[in-house]
C-alpha cells in the first residue's frame, strides 16, 4: 500500500487534518464542539441542503475535487435562487475508505469554493459505510428579513429569464458515460471537454443575488431540468407560461449538435444538473434586472412569459407551433 492509499487513523483525526482548517467562521469553534453558531441581528437564514450519491449524481470514476466542488455549488445555487448571500455550511461525508490520495484534493477544492464564495465549513459528520459514496451537504444563508424569493410569487405578465446556457450538464453525462454525444463530438476533443465540465463542475450564479432578491417574482434554480422546474414554479404561483424555444440560451457545443439532429431538444430541457436560475421579473422591473445583472457579470436571457392559467407550459417553435414534450425533467424515483 502506497503512502497516499493508506487509511488515515480516525475520525477526529480526518476531521482535523482535512477539514478543521476550512472551519474559518468564529462560530465554527474550530470544529471542536458539537453544534455551530450564526447571529442574525436583523437578517433571515436561509437553510437549503442537497446530497450527492455515487452512481445517481456522479460517476465513480469522478475527481474528488470535482466532487467537492459540485456538492458545495449546488447548494450555493439554492442559495443564489433565493436571494441571499452566503454564510456557511455542514458537511456529512459516508466514505468506504478514508484515503489520503482522495481526501487531499477533496478538502483542497472544498476550501478553495468555500473561500472564493465566502461560506465556510461549521460543521458535520463523517461516517463509514459499506455502500456508494455520499456527500451531502447544508448550507446556510443571509438575506434581510422577509425577502426571500420563493417559487411562489409570479404573476401573470412577468417575463421569464434565465442564466446561463441551458442542457450542457445532461449532454455532459452522456459524454462521460460514452453515448450518443461522445460519439457526435467524436472529432471535438474541446466540445467533449466543455460538456464534462458543465456536468461535473456547475457555476452558481451567487453574485445575480441581489438582483433577484431586488427584483424576481419568484425564483428557483434549474437543477431538475428547465421544463420540469418551470412547471414546478408555474404550479406554485398559480400561472401558466409561454417559452419561445428559440430564446433558450445554448452554448456553441449544444447549438451545434442540436443543428445536426445528434440530439432533440427534448434533452437539453428535461436533462437536468444546469443548476442555472430561472427568475420570474415584473415587466416594469425587467430592464433594470438585465442592466444589475450585466453588472454582476452574468449572462441573463429572457426567454418567455407567465400567463394566466393551470395548464402546463407551453414550449413554442419559430413558427409558433407548439412542441411536445415526453418528459419534462430528471426524477430520482
Amino acid at each position: 500500500m502506497t503512502e497516499a492509499s493508506k487509511p488515515t487513523s480516525g475520525e477526529d483525526s480526518l476531521i482535523a487534518r482535512y477539514f478543521k482548517p476550512l472551519a474559518t467562521d468564529p462560530g465554527a469553534f474550530g470544529l471542536d464542539d458539537d453544534a455551530a453558531a450564526l447571529r442574525a441581528a436583523g437578517e433571515d437564514i436561509v437553510v437549503t441542503t442537497d446530497a450527492i450519491v455515487e452512481g445517481v449524481h456522479f460517476l465513480a470514476d469522478d475527481p474528488p475535487d470535482t466532487l467537492a466542488r459540485k456538492a458545495l455549488r449546488v447548494n450555493l445555487s439554492d442559495i443564489a435562487a433565493k436571494g441571499a448571500a452566503p454564510a456557511g455550511f455542514v458537511l456529512t461525508l459516508a466514505l468506504r475508505h478514508a484515503e489520503e490520495a482522495w481526501l487531499k484534493p477533496f478538502a483542497e477544492a472544498l476550501g478553495e469554493d468555500a473561500g472564493d464564495y465566502g461560506c465556510p465549513l461549521l460543521g458535520g459528520d463523517t461516517v463509514s459505510t459499506p455502500g456508494p459514496l455520499m456527500i451531502s451537504i447544508t448550507a446556510f444563508g443571509r438575506l434581510p428579513q422577509g425577502k426571500m424569493v420563493h417559487r411562489a410569487g409570479a404573476k401573470a405578465g412577468d417575463r421569464l429569464f434565465v442564466t446561463g446556457t441551458i442542457g450542457d450538464a445532461a449532454l455532459g453525462l452522456d459524454v462521460l458515460q460514452g453515448g450518443a454525444v461522445a460519439a457526435a463530438l467524436a472529432d471535438d476533443a474541446a466540445g467533449r471537454d466543455f460538456l464534462a465540465a458543465r456536468y461535473r463542475v456547475p457555476q452558481p450564479r451567487n453574485a445575480l443575488a441581489k438582483a433577484v432578491r431586488s427584483y424576481a417574482s419568484a425564483a428557483m434554480d434549474v437543477s431538475d431540468g428547465l421544463a420540469g422546474d418551470l412547471a414546478k414554479l408555474c404550479a406554485a404561483s398559480g400561472v401558466t407560461a409561454v417559452i419561445n424555444v428559440p430564446s433558450i440560451p445554448l452554448s456553441p457545443a449544444a447549438a451545434g449538435l442540436l443543428a445536426r439532429k445528434a440530439i432533440g431538444f427534448e434533452t437539453l430541457v428535461a436533462g437536468g444538473d444546469d443548476y442555472e436560475l430561472l427568475c420570474a421579473v415584473p415587466g416594469d422591473r425587467a430592464d433594470a434586472f438585465v442592466r444589475e445583472a450585466r453588472q454582476a457579470k452574468v449572462a441573463v436571457t429572457a426567454i418567455g412569459g407567465l400567463i394566466a392559467g393551470q395548464s402546463p407550459p407551453s414550449f413554442l417553435d419559430g413558427q409558433g407551433r407548439e412542441l411536445a414534450l415526453k418528459r419534462l425533467s430528471y426524477s430520482h424515483f
